[in-house]
């Protein structure tokens, strides 16, 4: 008889709609390879060198203003530029290229350069998610935006640029890959079955969830890539997180204190991550079979100094992890 906890097998993703190998004998390896440097020294409040502290000037040349609470500004160096000419350059099917108009954006989650997500209160956390909110629904009402998303990279091991607490925001004129699939799997389900994917399985698990609430489920998906690889999934059905009413607001904002403050406890360290929101996109249409929900791509395999890596086989077969989401689910809990 298979069993999931001993035997090599693959785990199928109903929003990617692929798979994942998941080989749990391998946890017990000798680890050789590379190991990072932990960050260790706690960062000041105030840095007087640092672009995004209140009142400093940006690298290309702009100051910022004096805020005292959350703060966005338009990227100074963006990846998607709104003038660009919405056109297309072929050769044939087999290349071609697009034109893609888009706006880019960078959100300060507080004055304080040390304060971070894990660092902050519920009310503080509170008015990040505020903005957030008026953000996507400023850039959706643009008629070029047809997709707004919400991302954070924590930490030089993700590729911050910048060790002040921000996140960035790119608004795309067509959808991107990753929100492409899931609205295809999301639709698919809604007709077969006539309900949302993420409210079926939020309601479903159990010894993958980290840390809920009435209103959120945070949980170690059963087809986790990363090793502690999370979602955050509201469990009643709603597209985008302006449907959120006040109470739902605060436990958003507790589900996002409560995740981040159990990563960085975890190996006594700034846990550094990639993670972002997937909400329905903002071209007009109902989109009614979309969950909103957020990712959380930490690579951090087994302590503060391994990290995991996607190379191999991953690039040229299909994800792999040792460590199952069942383990990864435990320690976070304790």
């Amino acid at each position: 008889m298979l069993d999931l906890t001993q035997h090599p097998h693959r785990r199928w993703n109903p929003l990617r709609r692929d798979w994942v190998l998941v080989s749990p004998h391998r946890a017990k390896r000798p680890w050789q390879g590379q190991t990072e440097s932990p960050t260790q020294t706690e960062p000041p409040r105030y840095d007087p060198h640092c672009y995004l502290c209140p009142g400093n000037e940006r690298a290309a040349g702009q100051q910022n203003s004096r805020y005292e609470t959350t703060f966005v500004f338009e990227n100074d160096f963006p990846a998607l530029l709104p003038n660009t000419p919405d056109e297309e350059v072929s050769s044939g099917e087999l290349m071609r290229a697009e034109g893609e108009p888009g706006i880019c954006r960078v959100v300060c989650f507080s004055p304080r350069h040390d304060l971070t997500l894990a660092k902050m209160s519920i009310s503080e956390i509170g008015r990040v998610v505020d903005l957030w909110i008026e953000q996507y629904v400023e850039l959706g009402a643009n008629p070029l935006i047809n997709s707004v998303q919400i991302f954070e990279n924590r930490g030089e091991m993700m590729g911050a640029s910048n060790p002040h607490p921000h996140c960035q925001i790119w608004a795309n004129h067509r959808l991107p890959n990753e929100l492409a699939i899931e609205l295809e799997s999301f639709n698919d389900y809604w007709r077969r079955v006539g309900r949302s994917l993420l409210a079926d399985y939020a309601a479903k698990e159990d010894e993958r969830i980290v840390f809920e609430n009435e209103h959120f489920t945070t949980v170690v998906p059963f087809w986790a890539v990363w090793p502690y690889e999370t979602m955050i999934i509201p469990k009643v059905h709603m597209t985008s997180m302006e449907q959120m009413n006040n109470i739902e607001h605060d436990a958003f904002s507790e589900a996002l204190q409560q995740l981040t403050r159990r990563y960085d406890a975890l190996f006594n360290t700034p846990f550094p991550y990639s993670m972002g929101f997937h909400q329905r996109p903002t071209d007009g249409e109902a989109h009614e079979a979309f969950h909103w929900h957020a990712h959380f791509y930490p690579p951090l395999l087994r302590s503060a100094s391994v990290r995991k890596f996607l190379v191999g086989y991953e690039m040229l077969g299909m994800p792999q992890r040792d460590i199952t989401p069942e383990m990864a689910a435990a320690q976070l809990r304790e």
